[in-house]
């Protein structure tokens, strides 16, 4: 029997196994290992990100499987980061998406097609109160740069409020509205944005063991109960005071919220935070937007939207990610109102509403549905979180375990006590180690001690179980 990596955490002698699968991938036959490494290190940009200290060479993929250029076979739990949403080449979005790549693959929205149209109407359906206009992007950095520009446009306002910790993109416009300084160049960016405390339970100065709308509460004692949250009026106090002190004549254009941080590391707010601070952020004349890019598409498992779980109904949503299931794509969806807003020069996107991202997209919708992925992410997910609670009570390094649905965050700490971040070389080994053993899981928040636990939304009990295991062999 081995030593273990991390003193007090288990080695089994059995190894779990990945559950069955019936799907052989092909033979691999494009460049070698060393060949696209050494195109990585000489033709790709120098900033790009690679995973692991010996990257893996995916080749192939099915459903919630990935597969490298040895047949090697992982359980997919990142999804491309939180991306593949209903299946790595699920059978019916390949059928339909090569029937539209032998009928048309490009036209841009200057001509009528019914393709974005149809998917437009499809899609507005989905959503609550007035959010029946569409604008189609490329990603969620391009989403969230529209955004900002038609909450500017349609209040007068210019300044707008993010939280810390927060993502909303890597472009020059959005990284400004981004909270947290890893994703930040060294260059002039966040003209008349304010980055308001983030109402963190777990790390936060107030909040604990009763705020969080999840199935898994955080272990910390606070002043709170099971009924009524305390924690949020002191978040949305410090909210108020960025509004009095720091915005023009205390007016601003707007908020973006993501429902649950995602690359921040799963971060959940107080119950009726979002729902408070939207009212505060409409008395100053502002909107609200949601950022779906991660949250959307019933990853959730209680609501289709991140953003309902809140009770609210925002005025623009962004999205990207999901809703197309890795093809590039985002969106933007407003009232007619505000939508109106943009009239003031001509806002074109090429390829926005592409006729094969729109099949794409609307396949997404038909499989969702017709799956049933929103109650298989509630109930999986639900699975998924209590086992990994029961990890958290378990063993010292586990600090905090959190999420709703398949949108699932484990943070690790030296101890529980001193909340201190594991560091980065431990949280290294058990990655690398899980990767090894066919576990392919994200790694996000501040400090990068949280695995993001976000896979596609098709996974099964059995996959859960495995993930666990893993884990908790490490």
């Amino acid at each position: 029997m081995q030593k273990h990596l991390l003193q007090g955490m288990r080695w089994y002698s059995k190894i779990p196994e990945l559950p069955a699968s019936n799907f052989k991938p092909r033979k691999y036959a494009g460049l070698s290992y060393e060949e696209l490494m050494k195109i990585r290190k000489t033709n790709l940009q120098p900033g790009i990100l690679t995973f692991y200290n010996s990257p893996v060479l995916i080749s192939q993929g099915h459903m919630q499987y990935l597969f490298d250029n040895r047949g090697k076979r992982y359980l997919d739990m990142f999804a491309g980061i939180v991306t593949v949403s209903v299946g790595h080449c699920h059978p019916y979005i390949n059928r339909v998406t090569s029937e539209q790549m032998e009928t048309l693959w490009h036209t841009t929205s200057i001509y009528l097609n019914p393709k974005i149209h149809e998917y437009a109407e499809k899609l507005v359906k989905l959503l609550p109160g007035d959010l029946k206009v569409c604008f189609f992007t490329n990603s969620g950095s391009e989403a969230n740069d529209l955004a900002m520009m038609l909450a500017r446009l349609h209040t007068g306002n210019f300044d707008l409020i993010s939280l810390r910790n927060s993502y909303h993109g890597g472009s020059p416009y959005a990284m400004g509205l981004t909270g947290t300084s890893r994703w930040k160049h060294n260059f002039p960016n966040g003209f008349g944005i304010h980055h308001v405390i983030n109402p963190d339970v777990y790390r936060g100065i107030w909040g604990g063991k009763h705020c969080r709308d999840s199935p898994v509460q955080t272990d910390r004692t606070c002043s709170c109960n099971a009924r009524s949250c305390d924690a949020n009026q002191q978040y949305i106090n410090q909210l108020h005071e960025c509004l009095l002190y720091s915005a023009p004549s205390q007016k601003v254009a707007g908020i973006f919220v993501e429902p649950i941080q995602g690359i921040g590391g799963i971060v959940q707010y107080p119950k009726n935070y979002a729902k408070l601070a939207f009212e505060l952020i409409r008395k100053h004349g502002g909107i609200c937007i949601a950022d779906e890019v991660q949250t959307g598409f019933g990853r959730t498992g209680d609501h289709f939207w991140g953003f309902e779980s809140h009770g609210v109904v925002p005025d623009i949503v962004t999205m990207a990610k999901g809703v197309a299931n890795g093809f590039p794509m985002g969106a933007v969806v407003t009232t007619p109102q505000i939508a109106k807003s943009l009239h003031t020069a001509l806002q074109f996107n090429t390829f926005g509403g592409n006729p094969i991202a729109c099949t794409v997209a609307s396949a997404v919708l038909d499989v969702i549905e017709n799956e049933n992925l929103q109650e298989n992410s509630r109930r999986v997910g639900g699975y998924l979180l209590e086992k990994l609670s029961k990890l958290r009570d378990e063993f010292e390094i586990v600090g905090d375990v959190r999420g709703k649905g398949l949108m699932i965050g484990m943070e690790l700490v030296v101890d529980k006590k001193s909340k201190i971040p594991l560091d980065a070389e431990k949280m290294m080994s058990i990655w690398e180690n899980c990767k090894d053993m066919e576990l392919l899981v994200g790694k996000g928040g501040f400090y990068g001690n949280v695995f993001r636990i976000q896979p596609p939304m098709c996974i099964t009990l059995e996959d859960a179980d495995f993930c666990v295991d893993r884990l908790n062999e490490k």
